[in-house]
């Protein structure tokens, strides 16, 4: 087997990596605890603890592989030679800031700040319209614009309302159901 081949199989074990990580989640199961013992004591960290300043994630082990690979199969075609010191170097030239920039990428999803997740309550304020009739003493069906999409709840009502009737909502006895009242009423 040739140094370009060795390279690209590398490179696509990479790839498969990166695609576990879409399935599997991005850290893998092991815990790597390092230390390099020279003239000064260097500790990495443990493998996929949150917090951890050195944390490897699988999408980053997984941008080190294939980067190293493709980078080394690039320059093991296009150096003379059949030597793999030169694209080993360039592989791990090409793999190192792209696993830096993946662990970075990947930290940065995951600790991006999102809003809280609605409540039933936070849909008493909405306003509406009624797309199937409210009757006297029972359900109809309303739709309301709630956390920027249109939704269906069934709706009661203190008196009836015909399909088309602007509503606003009132109360949420429950996650599917909510106390309407015409907005026609409130203005007048």
């Amino acid at each position: 087997m040739d140094v370009t081949t060795t390279f690209l199989i590398v490179g696509g074990f990479g790839l498969f990596l990166l695609a576990s990580s879409l399935v599997f989640g991005h850290h893998p199961h092991i815990h790597l605890h390092l230390h390099i013992h020279m003239p000064f004591h260097w500790h990495i960290g443990h493998a996929g603890h949150a917090g951890s300043e050195a944390a490897l994630s699988l999408p980053s082990i997984a941008g080190f592989i294939g980067a190293f690979g493709f980078g080394g199969a690039i320059a093991a075609q296009l150096l003379p030679g059949r030597s793999a010191l030169w694209p080993t170097l360039i592989g791990l030239a090409a793999g190192v800031p792209t696993a830096w920039g993946a662990a970075r990428l990947t930290r940065a999803a995951m600790e991006m700040s999102t809003d809280a997740t609605p409540t039933q309550r936070d849909v008493v304020g909405s306003l509406g319209v009624v797309i199937r009739e409210i009757p006297p003493s029972g359900y109809g069906e309303v739709r309301v614009s709630f956390a920027g999409q249109l939704m269906k709840f069934h709706a009661r009502a203190t008196a009836p309302l015909p399909v088309g009737a602007r509503i606003l909502v009132v109360d949420a006895p429950s996650a599917t159901s909510v106390v309407v009242e015409s907005t026609d009423s409130l203005l007048g």
